[in-house]
């Protein structure tokens, strides 16, 4: 059974909007989990921008982790891994 939509296939961001008391802690664990259930090439951006627009109650704090997102969400950058160590000479 589906819960929400294209842009929300979980339901989690309409959810955090019904939750009375819900913190800025919660609502960016929320928007982690809806990030990470999105495919691998999608660009976020224009589904955060609608999810804004859908829900956007200035007074709620996922609306705040909302707009963060549209700003500091870029693509990982990896770091780390084998490549990254010096190698023997």
């Amino acid at each position: 059974m589906r819960k929400g939509d294209d842009l929300d296939p979980k339901g989690l961001i309409a959810e955090s909007y019904k939750i009375e008391g819900i913190t800025a802690a919660e609502c960016r664990s929320i928007f982690l989990d809806w990030a990470l259930s999105l495919p691998m090439d999608c660009d976020s951006k224009p589904l955060i921008t609608v999810l804004i627009e859908r829900h956007g109650d200035e007074a709620h704090p996922m609306t705040e982790v909302l707009r963060n997102g549209l700003t500091s969400m870029d693509k990982p950058k990896r770091r780390g891994g084998f490549r990254s160590r010096p190698r023997p000479e």
